[in-house]
């Protein structure tokens, strides 16, 4: 499981020129999940998410976790994140098969709200704008396989 997370003032994911969700202060997180994917890295990722330190403090430093900011979360399913650019067009086959992804994806977003933490998704399997304010920059990313 790969996740990209975006540190953000505000952010949004617009289908078909309607608003679906948007945040203020928190997390875009870019997740993709890969054909052998389980609990376990949802378990992994979840705390990495949790307790990662990248939220600003009084004096500008990266201290604080979303929770300690009351931050939100835009949970935004991206299955291009798994592409084997080897070649000139990128192969997608090490995503997991769409339905268990799906699942997967939603019970990510349902351990994240386990920790009153604000949580909103994006659509799986439509074509989304997400509009992102990063803040920082800070772009940070997670892979299971590598915790």
């Amino acid at each position: 499981m790969i996740a990209v997370i975006q540190r953000v003032t505000k952010a949004s994911v617009t289908i078909e020129d309607r608003v679906m969700s948007e945040i203020g202060n928190g997390y875009v997180i870019l997740l993709e999940i890969f054909e052998d994917d389980t609990e376990k890295d949802i378990e992994k990722i979840v705390d990495k998410i949790i307790h990662l330190r990248v939220m600003a403090d009084q004096n500008n430093k990266m201290n604080l976790s979303i929770e300690d900011v009351k931050g939100e979360i835009l949970l935004v399913p991206q299955f291009t994140l798994c592409a084997d650019t080897s070649q000139r067009r990128p192969s997608f086959i090490r995503a997991m098969e769409p339905k268990k992804a799906e699942a997967l994806f939603h019970h990510v977003a349902g351990e994240l709200k386990k920790y009153n933490i604000p949580v909103k998704t994006g659509k799986f399997g439509a074509y989304m704008n997400v509009e992102i304010q990063n803040d920082g920059p800070v772009t940070i990313i997670i892979d299971t396989k590598k915790l």
